[in-house]
Parts: C-alpha cells; sequence; structure tokens
C-alpha cells in the first residue's frame, strides 16, 4: 500500500453551467407624456367616432342612410 493518492483517469471536473438562451431585447418602455390631454382630440369628439359616415352627396346616399338607420318598427 503506498500513501499516495491513486490518480483516477477521470478526475470529476465541475460540469459547465448551462448557457442562459439568448433572451429576447427588453421591449422599449412607452415614454411619458406629460401633455394635458384635453388638448388633444379624441375619436369621441368626431362624428366617425359616434358611428357617423362621412358626409356623401347625392340622394342614393341619403336613401341608404334613412334604409340603415329606420327604426325596426318602421319596416
Amino acid at each position: 500500500m503506498s500513501s499516495t493518492p491513486a490518480s483516477d483517469p477521470q478526475s470529476p471536473q465541475p460540469e459547465p453551467l448551462p448557457r442562459p438562451e439568448a433572451a429576447p431585447a427588453p421591449r422599449a418602455r412607452p415614454r411619458l407624456v406629460f401633455d394635458d390631454p384635453l388638448d388633444q382630440q379624441s375619436s369621441d369628439d368626431t362624428d366617425r367616432g359616434w358611428g357617423e359616415r362621412p358626409a356623401s352627396a347625392g340622394s342614393a346616399a341619403d336613401l341608404a342612410r334613412f334604409l340603415d338607420e329606420k327604426p325596426p318598427h318602421h319596416v
């Protein structure tokens, strides 16, 4: 018997740590806007925001609007 430690041909080496997968690029934060929101026109301030059609000329357009907006009890 010898007093020297036996050399192990496959000495235990620490396994490499798994590399984290490429993380997606961080999204840009929305910038803070300190403007007065009441200075901007919203969609509700327009006829289009309330579902109105743009003004069109002609009796065919008027008839189509009349038929679309006719109450159900007038059918």
